[in-house]
């Protein structure tokens, strides 16, 4: 989604493969088979209806607090922001401190260089993006994780996410949140009314969405209005066409924006994003369809939806439970089909970093590094963990729980968000960079040279040359 400053971070990001790379696409692609039929719980409000629906265990040791007083600072709101205080809440019941929730405007690393220089930072804040963390560290806010928050981290999740965690090798980062962005959403009506099935590959897609346009519905909502929508777009496209080993060169500025590889991924695009009538409510009307939107939008109407299919993650369905569609059966799910030789993986997250260096501070990145944390959000819905402690069936339906499994079983092989790998000039700041140049694009598809021009010359500008 977003990021950060200056940077050819140093951070490690997993390189993997082509082969394994196609494993985790198999393993994510296994896990979807059958996620529909008669699976009738929807997400974001079924908290009493998972498989976990027990009280949390208690597999972490945490220290009385009694009398300490806590800011955790993030970006979420609505549903998201009130299922977190829940997982606060449980903290405080544990330890005896006090937490308050701080929303943060985005970018967070700017909300926070205010908050810092004002004299009162957060005790913890929940950063979108390897860079914005790479960036808290050089700056002197960020404090390393202690000990017991390491440990806990260690016995938790695989290497790949405790390294994107990590600057100069020393760990910052506890990635509580995770999304897998490599899926598309549709509404099954609209399906069966075109006699469409689930697409595999981008030609197959293609046919799928003409299928659906002929049927009288838009086949995509595309939620332009906020940029970081559009660079998942392109990320997915790039990865399987171009491969994942090009994948980390762009990622790191290691080549530029004008290779021939980022040409083919924006023609390839401009299939879908210059057809017309195949974006609901055209460019223009896309460019003001904020992401909630576009999803909300696709599963209401009746049989006549402004849209058949919305790209993103497993989030999704948060924005899906303010329907009256049900997950799993009036909204279905399929993996980002393969556009090159795979199809892609493409994860983000969030991370918990600490800023006041503090025993409470530390005891509640130790917190949020446990499954027991993990789970309260995880029966929630809307929700995905990258903790490979926690157990699947504590999420609400049955499609949150294959994208679990497929998450946890893809271990180190998946790529983070390029966006969130990129200095936040470029990759993360709303009407700027990618997210300005792929706005302008979205609404003028033939112009590839000129988008790339352009990227580049941004890419070149924050990354420092």
């Amino acid at each position: 989604m977003r990021t950060s400053s200056t940077i050819r971070t140093g951070r490690t990001v997993k390189r993997t493969t082509r082969a394994a790379a196609t494993l985790a696409v198999a393993a994510l692609a296994l896990s979807l088979t059958a996620c529909g039929g008669d699976d009738d719980n929807g997400g974001g409000d079924n908290g009493d209806k998972g498989g976990g629906t027990k009280e949390p265990a208690s597999s972490v040791t945490l220290p009385k607090l009694d009398g300490e007083s806590l800011e955790v600072a993030a970006v979420w709101t609505g549903t998201e922001q009130e299922n977190f205080k829940k997982v606060l809440a449980e903290f405080e019941k544990r330890t005896g401190a006090k937490v308050t929730f701080v929303p943060a405007q985005d970018p967070i690393i700017n909300f926070l260089g205010s908050k810092i220089a004002g004299g009162a930072p957060p005790d913890v804040a929940m950063l979108p993006q390897p860079g914005a963390i790479k960036q808290a560290v050089d700056k002197g806010w960020a404090k390393p994780l202690g000990a017991e928050a390491t440990k806990e981290l260690g016995e938790n999740y695989s290497q790949g996410w405790q390294d994107i965690g990590k600057v100069g090798g020393k760990q910052y980062g506890v990635y509580y949140k995770a999304a897998n962005k490599s899926l598309i959403w549709y509404n099954a009506q609209v399906f069966e009314n075109a006699g469409a099935a689930e697409p595999k590959t981008w030609d197959e897609l293609l046919d799928t969405a003409q299928m659906v346009y002929d049927s009288g519905v838009a086949p995509f909502s595309v939620g332009g209005a906020d940029g970081w929508t559009l660079t998942d777009w392109f990320e997915n496209v790039y990865l399987s066409q171009a491969g994942p080993e090009k994948y980390d060169q762009l990622a790191q500025h290691e080549i530029k924006w004008t290779d021939p590889s980022v040409k083919e991924a924006l023609t390839t695009l401009a299939e879908i994003w210059g057809k017309k009538d195949f974006v609901a409510g055209g460019a223009s009307g896309a460019l003001q369809t904020e992401f909630p939107a576009s999803v909300t939008q696709t599963f209401t109407g009746g049989d006549q939806p402004k849209a058949g299919m919305v790209y993103e993650g497993d989030f999704v369905q948060v924005n899906i439970g303010e329907t009256k569609a049900k997950v799993g059966t009036d909204a279905k799910v399929f993996p980002f089909p393969a556009v090159g030789d795979t199809a892609p993986v493409v994860s983000g997250g969030d991370a918990a970093v600490v800023f006041k260096d503090s025993k409470a501070a530390q005891a509640l990145a130790t917190w949020l590094a446990s499954p027991d944390a993990a789970a309260i959000q995880a029966k929630l819905g809307g929700f995905l963990s990258p903790n490979k402690s926690v157990d699947a069936s504590v999420y609400p339906n049955e499609v949150q729980k294959k994208i679990a499994d497929a998450l946890i079983a893809a271990g180190d092989d998946f790529r983070f968000d390029m966006s969130d790998q990129a200095p936040q000039a470029f990759g993360g700041t709303p009407g700027k960079g990618e997210w300005k140049t792929l706005q302008d694009f979205l609404k003028n598809p033939k112009d590839v040279a000129g988008a790339q021009a352009k990227l580049e010359a941004d890419a070149a500008a924050a990354y420092g040359g």
